[in-house]
């Protein structure tokens, strides 16, 4: 497994990096040798955070956690990347996804979560989309006190999401062409 390791707002010392791929490291019995894990180190006011994103096929694995202390950060995220890992290994590792990002030992290796919950849709809601730029949209979206919002985007002419993040600023969601 292979790192790209960046910082925001943090001098990146060879201690940080080493302790990230120390741990993270231990998730490479998971992947296969040319799986890339993007991570990001960041400080904002008191906040350390750490976000991991590793594409695989057909999938992100993305983890994101902060503390008052990056090394504590480090190993939450480690802990949170391989749960999901655990817990959505058959969805994960579908024969039709080719699972070229996995490792054979763990494509074959019977560990399994027991108690999975079962995914079980109980609403569904049906609305016209109306044309609107993602300020609007941002609007839209504080008025029904929702923390995400679907729409047409006018400029684009493309559906896209925009959505509240932790720290009370927007994100936007485009699809690639």
């Amino acid at each position: 497994m292979k790192f790209k390791i960046t910082g925001r707002n943090i001098n990146l010392t060879e201690g940080l990096k080493n302790q990230v791929e120390k741990k993270l490291g231990k998730l490479s019995k998971f992947f296969s040798p040319d799986t890339t894990a993007v991570v990001t180190l960041s400080v904002q006011k008191d906040v350390q955070t750490i976000e991991v994103t590793i594409p695989v096929k057909g999938s992100i694995i993305r983890a994101e956690e902060g503390s008052d202390d990056m090394y504590v950060s480090i190993d939450l995220v480690e802990e949170i990347i391989e749960r999901q890992i655990r817990r959505h290994r058959k969805k994960l590792i579908d024969k039709t996804q080719h699972a070229e990002s996995f490792s054979d030992l763990f494509l074959e290796s019977d560990d399994t979560v027991e108690d999975e919950p079962e995914i079980k849709i109980v609403k569904v809601k049906k609305f016209d989309f109306k044309p609107m730029d993602p300020e609007e949209a941002c609007l839209q979206m504080e008025l029904l006190g929702h923390n995400f919002f679907v729409f047409n985007n006018s400029e684009t002419d493309q559906t896209c999401v925009v959505y509240k993040r932790k720290n009370d600023t927007y994100g936007l969601i485009e699809p690639e062409d």
